[in-house]
């Protein structure tokens, strides 16, 4: 079913987060993010949301750098002609170079139109079988170890069916030892966000004594050969997060043996497409990969929970419940965890009503756009 776009609308909000985040690279509070609303030509209406940040510390692209790709280049390449299928998006935006989380944001809102249009849900759309998904939760860098180990044994207790904790230099080694001697038996892993290079492969060896699931990008954000290095050296399977911007990098990283995990984020591969893509290699290639959290909110919570249902997505992801962030989401229901597992939505598209009241209340801005007649 031809898909012809009517009207597109940007609506930036600002979300306070329930708890700091701390990472090693620094601390946030609140989420300025765009959702984006589609509408066809029979009133169908998909949505997509964007994850960028409002500083370049995760990736080159921020929100002000979202807003102004999406606006003076890729909106207008969505208004050029109708879509036949969410894949043309990709190949509508290939001349555009990089800027994925743009790309995303808006690509996710035509994948929901296109299911909603065909009165499927975004999974099966996507060729997604799960009814349910396992997920874990990621805790960030915690002021005392105290407060850390009461952190991970209330979510242990909620049953999150695997722990993520940040790591950098100075809160990395003495801090894992006792979150283990705490909980012997936990699934654990860690993420580093680059805070290392190989001048600390022998700190980063010590890891092997803990038995963890994996360590996430412990070298440089762009990088996939000294990872390959770090490797060799290691038993505990390196986890490739920001490396992996598309296909072609993780063919690469499989292929020097850089890793032996991934984790597909939406919007830093850029968009849906790509990321199964990135499932149907990694399940040829025997390697598990799992979907990664972007502080979303609603939106792109439901578009995690879609992709998450492919077949190679075998590990937990950082897809938790809405209350994990957000005092009140922008979607109704809010997504629930119950025992570890997040119950796949059945409802066409996204499968999950737009909260209005609540995205209204957080909306600091509202742009409309029309093609050119």
């Amino acid at each position: 079913m031809t898909i012809y776009i009517k009207e597109i609308i940007l609506h930036r909000l600002r979300m306070t987060l329930n708890d700091p985040f701390s990472t090693s690279f620094g601390t946030m509070q609140e989420k300025d993010f765009f959702v984006i609303e589609m509408i066809d030509q029979d009133g169908h209406r998909g949505y997509g949301e964007s994850v960028a940040f409002t500083s370049p510390w995760y990736t080159e692209e921020t929100v002000k750098t979202v807003e102004h790709m999406m606006e003076d280049f890729l909106i207008p390449l969505l208004f050029e002609a109708p879509i036949e299928h969410p894949n043309d998006v990709t190949r509508r935006f290939s001349s555009i170079k990089r800027n994925t989380m743009a790309k995303a944001a808006l690509e996710g809102a035509v994948w929901d139109l296109h299911a909603k249009r065909h009165n499927q849900t975004l999974a099966e759309s996507l060729g997604g079988s799960k009814k349910e998904i396992d997920v874990g939760v990621s805790i960030g860098v915690q002021p005392t170890v105290k407060d850390l180990l009461s952190t991970i044994e209330k979510y242990a207790t909620e049953g999150y069916k695997r722990i993520k904790m940040k790591i950098k230099p100075g809160w990395d080694i003495d801090v894992i030892k006792e979150v283990r001697r705490q909980f012997p038996d936990i699934p654990l892993m860690v993420d580093a966000n680059s805070a290392y290079t190989l001048q600390d492969i022998e700190r980063l060896k010590k890891l092997d004594e803990y038995n963890l699931m994996m360590i996430e990008q412990p070298l440089g954000h762009d990088d996939i050969m000294e990872h390959a290095k770090l490797q060799q050296k290691l038993q505990t399977p390196i986890c490739l997060d920001e490396s992996i911007y598309s296909l072609n990098d993780a063919k690469m990283a499989i292929e020097l043996g850089s890793c032996k995990v991934i984790n597909v984020k939406v919007g830093r591969v850029g968009g849906l497409t790509e990321s199964k893509k990135i499932n149907d290699y990694c399940k040829q290639h025997n390697i598990p990969v799992w979907c990664g959290g972007m502080l979303d909110a609603g939106i792109g919570r439901a578009h995690n929970i879609a992709i998450t249902t492919l077949d190679q997505f075998v590990l937990p992801g950082d897809t938790s419940a809405s209350d994990r962030y957000w005092k009140k989401d922008i979607i109704e229901p809010e997504v629930t965890m119950d025992n570890g597992v997040i119950k796949v939505p059945t409802k066409p598209g996204i499968g999950y009503d737009i909260n209005w009241s609540a995205l209204e209340e957080y909306r600091i801005e509202k742009r409309i756009f029309k093609p050119k007649r």
